[in-house]
């Protein structure tokens, strides 16, 4: 137990000086008015996301493997301020924790990342956006 306990603290000491919420207060925090950025690729946030949610690709899927999007804090400064409040999400929650890291050494300074991503958003039945169904 004592090692669990001291290998958390150091995780959490590298972590970047990142917050990591759980999906049930990042449901709270986006209700009160934070931001959420999705940093999953297009076609993922295509096939459902929170209401509201904003769309940065963190990567991108190439035939090579995955690849960091060069322009990803350039895309989110033109639709975010840097002391806006948001709540970073992606499918699982490691993406979204690079994106938050990314955000922070950039000068933003209220940003949260969501642990467990959209599949933990989807698991605990929170309203998403999906495309309509072509009849």
């Amino acid at each position: 137990m004592v090692v669990l306990i001291l290998w958390l603290q150091c995780c959490l000491r590298s972590s970047g000086g990142v917050e990591t919420v759980d999906v049930g207060a990042a449901k709270s925090l986006v209700g009160s008015g934070h931001l959420y950025l999705d940093v999953r690729t297009i076609e993922e946030f295509n096939k459902g996301h929170p209401e509201n949610a904003l769309n940065v690709p963190y990567m991108f899927f190439t035939p090579q493997g995955r690849e960091t999007n060069p322009q990803f804090l350039e895309q989110v400064s033109s639709i975010c301020s840097k002391d806006d409040f948001i709540v970073v999400g992606c499918q699982s929650g490691v993406r979204s924790h690079h994106a938050c890291v990314d955000l922070l050494n950039a000068g933003f300074k209220n940003v949260k990342n969501m642990g467990g991503g959209y599949g933990a958003w989807v698991d605990n039945g929170f309203a998403v956006k999906k495309p309509q169904q072509e009849l």
